[in-house]
């Protein structure tokens, strides 16, 4: 995706700079661009743990190079295997809900494992590189076959734009490029179908008002930010088409986990007949849990988030308090749609039903993960 122009990834590493990795402190956005280099799997972990990087696949891929540059720290004489499951405990207990990051996490110790005469710096950074790659063209196939489906409704609205809703940041930022939810929205755009998008602010920490509003800006693409309770009634009065949102674990039937916020648009849309959709990449499937609501982990972070707000005065950021300060806070990370309140599932295989048999019929490998 594009930058003032410029092409970038969110992650990367540059081959004359070995033992570093690079990416967005995605904290600053929109009101700074600053690229932060990681240097130390404590570094990478922390920028997981403190959302410096944030989103299921770029969470995933980060944990992936945070391995990489755990495998460079290893003392000499000490065994590089059991010193890299170590820090791979540390990495696993940044982010509980997003099942990417464990996919990453033991497919890297996997490669190093299988390949024990070989550098495991070496092997874990290909792997790391591998993840990135195959988590940019899994979302790009996810645009691809979200576009079909924008310009289904195009055709039905004869060529006025349409409408969609999405929730939090489930665009480049959060992903290695394209996006989930917005894969489909950049594809259609840059086909030239007519799109305008609402934009969910996404409290508390706005992700959707600071990053996808700025994203959407970049890419050129129509877009208003709306507060997280219009929705509702932006529904009841046909101004939205259809919804798309992402995931950052989807279980065995269907079930969905995402920003907290999630499941009230996905009850506003059943009530008002708009269809919902998740876009999501296979990375993001969870074949070992069934019932979402009761198995999934559901991340409960500092009420600080809650309490302060983050924004610009003058040319400088500022954190402003919004509420009594001794007043308790609950702030929990994600909720849980039920697959029942789920039109389809995007992915990058195709859209399916948000059921068992659904995601099967696509990825009957995934069969062997019960």
């Amino acid at each position: 995706m594009q930058i003032q122009g410029t092409h970038y990834r969110t992650i990367w590493t540059d081959p004359g700079e070995p033992g570093v990795v690079y990416t967005f402190d995605q904290r600053l956005l929109p009101f700074e661009i600053r690229v932060v280099a990681l240097k130390s799997c404590e570094e990478a972990a922390q920028a997981i743990e403190q959302m410096l990087v944030r989103g299921a696949p770029l969470i995933g891929a980060t944990a992936a190079y945070a391995l990489y540059l755990a495998a460079t720290e290893a003392p000499p004489g000490v065994d590089a295997l059991a010193f890299l499951r170590e820090k791979a405990e540390r990495v696993l207990r940044t982010r509980p809900t997003a099942v990417d990051l464990q996919h990453a996490v033991r497919r890297v110790l996997e490669s190093v494992e299988t390949k024990p005469s070989e550098d495991p710096a070496t092997i874990a950074l290909q792997c790391a590189e591998a993840i990135a790659q195959e988590s940019a063209a899994q979302c790009r196939a996810i645009g691809q076959h979200g576009l079909d489906l924008i310009r289904t409704h195009s055709q039905r609205k004869g060529g006025s734009p349409v409408h969609i809703l999405t929730h939090c940041n489930a665009g480049w930022l959060a992903c290695i490029d394209y996006g989930t939810a917005t894969a489909p929205i950049y594809a259609a755009h840059d086909a030239g179908i007519p799109v305008h998008v609402w934009v969910d602010e996404t409290r508390p920490r706005n992700q959707g008002s600071k990053i996808t509003a700025f994203e959407l800006l970049q890419h050129g693409v129509p877009h208003t930010v709306i507060p997280d309770n219009t929705g509702g009634h932006l529904m009841q009065h046909g101004l939205v088409d259809l919804v798309i949102v992402g995931t950052d674990r989807t279980t065995r039937r269907g079930d969905v986990a995402n920003k907290i916020g999630t499941y009230l648009k996905a009850l506003a849309a059943k009530d008002n007949d708009v269809p919902f959709y998740v876009a999501l990449p296979s990375s993001s499937l969870d074949m070992s849990l069934e019932d979402g609501i009761r198995e999934i982990p559901i991340e409960e972070r500092d009420g600080e988030e809650v309490k302060y707000a983050w924004g610009m005065e003058g040319d400088k950021l500022k954190k402003v308090l919004t509420m009594p300060a001794q007043s308790p806070v609950a702030n929990y990370g994600f909720d849980v749609t039920p697959a029942r309140l789920i039109t389809g599932l995007i992915t990058e295989r195709g859209i399916c039903p948000a059921s068992e048999t659904g995601i099967l019929g696509l990825f009957p490998e995934k069969n062997q993960a019960k």
